[in-house]
C-alpha cells in the first residue's frame, strides 16, 4: 500500500502538488476561524439561569353558609314487632297443613290440624260426667230441702239435716270438678287446631303431615313473623343521649311524647334514608360496658323492604335550622391524623387545616369546626395543591362542584 501511494505521488504533476498544498492551507485556516466564531458567539451571552415553572392552577371556593338539620347518625338492626313459634301442645298425629310455606296469613287462620277425634271423645266423656253429677246434685238438694222442712216441725233430727247438707255440698264440689274437666277437654280439643296468633308470614313447616307430635312435650311446627310494622333498634352514646335530651327539652318534648321524634332509616344498598318512623322506646339504663343506651323505633313496612335481622343506617334529627358551613365532599382529605381541607391564603400559599365533620347533605358535608366563612377551600386540582407551595387560585361556587 505504501509503495502504491508513493508511486501515485511520484506520478503527480506540479499542478497537482500545488492544488494539494492549497487544500491543506484552506483546512488549517478554516478551522481556527470557526473556533474563533464559536468562542465569540458563546462568550458574548450571559450565564444560564433556572427559570421556575409557573404556579399550578387550582379551583377554590368559599364554604357555603346555610341552615341545616343536625342529625345523630348510627347503624341499627331490624327486628320484628311480633314473632312466635307455632307448637303442638297436645299429642297426636299431624293431620293437615293448611298453608303454603312463606305464605302471608291473618290472625286466626288455622295452619295445622292435629287429629281431633281422641279429644272430641274426651270432651264428650267429660260432659256426660258433668251431667251425671248435676243429676246427683239435684237429688241431694231436694233431699236437703225436704229434711230442712221436716226439721221445722221436729220430724227430722239434726243429724239427718247435717248428712243431707254434706251430701248436697259434696255433689256441688263434684259438679265443679266435672265442669273443670269439661273445660280442660274443650281446651285440649282447641289445641288440635294451631292458628295464627297475629297477621304475619309463616315460615317453612318443621314437621310433615302424618308425624306424631307432642309426644315428649311441645313440638315446634313452624314460626310466624309479623313484618308490618317493624322495629329498628340502635344504640346511642351517653353523650349523644344528653344532647338528645337537651334538644327534646328545647322543644318541650317529654319522655311520654317520644312518639313525636322522627327517625330516618336506609338500607346499606339504598341512597339516602327513604324509610321513616317514630321512636317508641328508650331504655331507662345505660349499659356500663359500652356506655350506650338502647333506643327503638317503629316503622311502617307494608312493602316488606326491611327484613328482620338486617342492618340499616339510622339518623335522628336533633336540631333544625342550624347555621353551618358546607364544603364539597371531594374537598375533604383524610389521613392518620384525621380529616382536613386545603385552603389558599391571600399570598397564594396552600395551607392544610384540620376539620371536624358534621352531617352529609347530598354531595356537600357540614364542617363543624376548623373553617371560617372567609377561607378559600381547594375544591378541584387537589393533586396539584401541596401545603406550603404557591398556586394560582380560580374562584368557583362550592355547590357547583359535582
Amino acid at each position: 500500500m505504501g509503495y502504491e501511494r508513493e508511486r501515485r505521488n511520484q506520478n503527480c504533476s506540479p499542478l497537482d502538488h500545488a492544488r494539494s498544498a492549497s487544500a491543506w492551507e484552506i483546512r488549517f485556516v478554516t478551522i481556527p476561524v470557526a473556533l474563533l466564531a464559536l468562542a465569540t458567539l458563546f462568550g458574548c451571552k450571559p450565564d444560564n439561569k433556572y427559570v421556575a415553572p409557573p404556579a399550578p392552577t387550582v379551583s377554590v371556593a368559599r364554604p357555603e353558609a346555610r341552615n341545616v338539620t343536625r342529625y345523630y347518625e348510627t347503624s341499627g338492626t331490624v327486628s320484628s314487632v311480633n314473632q312466635a313459634d307455632l307448637v303442638a301442645r297436645v299429642q297426636g298425629f299431624l293431620q293437615a297443613q293448611n298453608y303454603t310455606d312463606g305464605q302471608a296469613v291473618t290472625k286466626g287462620t288455622v295452619l295445622f290440624v292435629i287429629e281431633p277425634q281422641p279429644y272430641q271423645a274426651k270432651l264428650a266423656q267429660s260432659q256426660a260426667q258433668a251431667q251425671a253429677v248435676q243429676a246427683q246434685l239435684s237429688q241431694a238438694e231436694a233431699e236437703y230441702n225436704r229434711n230442712a222442712s221436716l226439721a221445722k216441725n221436729n220430724f227430722a233430727s239434726g243429724s239427718t239435716i247435717d248428712q243431707s247438707r254434706a251430701a248436697r255440698d259434696a255433689d256441688r264440689a263434684n259438679l265443679a270438678s266435672a265442669q273443670a274437666d269439661t273445660q280442660v277437654a274443650e281446651i285440649n280439643l282447641s289445641y288440635t287446631q294451631v292458628t295464627a296468633p297475629f297477621d304475619g308470614i309463616v315460615t317453612a313447616h318443621q314437621v310433615s303431615v302424618g308425624s306424631l307430635v307432642g309426644a315428649s312435650g311441645p313440638t315446634k311446627l313452624a314460626t310466624i313473623v309479623q313484618l308490618d310494622p317493624i322495629y329498628v333498634t340502635f344504640n346511642a352514646s351517653d353523650q349523644e343521649l344528653q344532647r338528645l335530651r337537651t334538644a327534646l327539652a328545647a322543644r318541650n318534648i317529654t319522655r311520654e311524647q317520644l312518639g313525636s321524634i322522627p327517625v330516618e332509616v336506609g338500607l346499606q344498598t339504598e341512597t339516602g334514608y327513604p324509610h321513616t318512623g317514630k321512636i317508641d322506646y328508650v331504655a331507662p339504663l345505660v349499659d356500663n360496658t359500652t356506655g350506650t343506651v338502647a333506643v327503638r323505633a317503629v316503622l311502617e313496612n307494608g312493602n316488606r323492604t326491611l327484613p328482620p335481622g338486617g342492618f340499616v343506617r339510622v339518623r335522628v334529627p336533633l336540631e333544625r335550622d342550624v347555621p353551618s358551613l358546607l364544603v364539597p365532599e371531594v374537598a375533604i382529605g383524610r389521613d392518620q391524623a384525621g380529616n382536613y381541607v386545603l385552603t389558599v391564603g391571600t399570598d397564594g400559599i396552600v395551607n392544610q387545616k384540620r376539620v371536624t365533620l358534621g352531617v352529609s347533605d347530598g354531595n356537600m358535608r357540614v364542617i363543624a369546626t376548623g373553617l371560617t366563612a372567609d377561607d378559600r377551600v381547594v375544591i378541584a386540582g387537589l393533586q396539584r395543591a401541596v401545603p406550603g407551595e404557591k398556586v394560582r387560585p380560580q374562584t368557583q361556587t362550592a355547590s357547583a362542584t359535582p
